[in-house]
Order: structure tokens, then sequence, then C-alpha cells
């Protein structure tokens, strides 16, 4: 190969980099409110979301943002969210969950999760991505299994409001980015995936309103 092709092949594949970073798109979260929301709560969330739920999207890829106002303490919440070996305790769609012996929860470990039937997947190896306990802020990506979520990620991050009343309560929000199936619309994707992550929300906050009344008891 002489030097002139090596340049030419050099500056073709500058070229396509380029056209890579051109095609990506930088998520805008931080400037839609979420439903559920107040935009007094968003106001206090932006830099949260900036730093957290931004994601560099793709041709071909989609990405949602998505919130749930619960009545219970921070560290009520937390305790179910940061535990990436069971998340069957709030997610609706897992039938198990399994870790494996001598599991440690740090970044880095996995999870093989089944699926429960009518859903257009059957199991999900995940790797958790981040967990900080100070911050509250965990997240994964799917790594393997049989199902359509091709490279998905998410992160979750968990937020305490008080008010002048006293009145504690908890906002979660959690962001995902992910490709969009072969045969499918962006929109179709976003509207199956928010659904999911949506029902897990609400029977997150079921759980954990519950455990934060039991608590007062």
């Amino acid at each position: 190969m002489n030097k002139g092709e090596t340049s030419s092949m050099a500056a073709a594949a500058d070229s396509e980099d380029s056209e890579t970073a051109t095609a990506a798109k930088v998520t805008t979260h931080h400037l839609t409110v979420p439903p559920g929301l107040t935009q007094a709560e968003l106001q206090e969330l932006v830099h949260s979301i900036s730093e957290f739920h931004t994601y560099q999207v793709g041709p071909g890829q989609c990405s949602s943002l998505l919130a749930q106002r619960i009545h219970a303490p921070l560290l009520t919440v937390w305790s179910v969210v940061r535990r990436f070996d069971r998340p069957q305790t709030y997610k609706h769609f897992i039938k198990s969950c399994y870790v494996g012996d001598g599991f440690e929860m740090r970044v880095g470990c996995l999870r093989d999760v089944n699926v429960i039937s009518g859903l257009p997947a059957e199991t999900s190896t995940e790797r958790l991505d981040i967990l900080d306990d100070e911050r509250h802020v965990t997240g994964f990506s799917i790594i393997g299994g049989e199902h359509r979520l091709r490279n998905y990620r998410s992160v979750t991050t968990v937020h305490e409001y008080q008010n002048h009343g006293g009145e504690i309560w908890t906002v979660v929000l959690e962001s995902y980015v992910v490709d969009v199936p072969e045969g499918n619309t962006e929109e179709d994707t976003i509207l199956f995936a928010d659904t999911v992550v949506k029902l897990n929300l609400q029977k997150l906050a079921s759980v954990t309103e519950g455990l934060a009344r039991d608590q007062v008891i």
C-alpha cells in the first residue's frame, strides 16, 4: 500500500467518524417536564437530569425520561431501587432473577433475568453500570439474552423533597436509551419501553409507600 492510498483511507475514516458524530444527537430531557412532575420540581432536578439522564442518541436509537412521585422517604425508596439482585421486588414483568454464588453488588456485576410469558422477550443478562449510595444513582445495561431491547441502557436517580409544612416525598427519575428494533418505529419503541418503565415505577411507589406505612406503625 502506497502513501497516497494510506492517506485516502485515513481521510475516509475521519470523514466516517465525523458523519457518525454529526448524526448522533444529545438528548434534552432537562427541557421537558415529565408527566406527573411540576415545573418547580423540574427546576430542582435540572442539574441531575443533565448529569445522569443525558445520552448520545445515534441513528436508529431512541431515549425517554419518566418520573414517579412517591409518598415515602428517600431512604425507604432507595433501599428497594438499589437492590440490583432483586429487581422482581418492583418490576412487573420479571419472573425470577439469578445472580450466582458469591455475588457481590458492585459495578460490573451481572444478573440473569427471566421474563414472564406474553412479552417479546424470554431472558435478559444485565450489568450494573453505576451504584452510588451517596448520590442515590444506579443504572444498568442489557448485554445479552433473548429479547428485542438491543443496547438498552438505563439510569435511575432518587430525590427527596420537603415542603414548608414538613411533608416529605420522593421523586424517582428513570431514563433509558435503546436501539429501535428492525421493523419498528421510534414511536412504537418508546411507547413499549415507556409503558414497561411506567408500570414498574407505579409498583415501586406502591411497594415503598407500604413499607413507609409499616415503619410508622
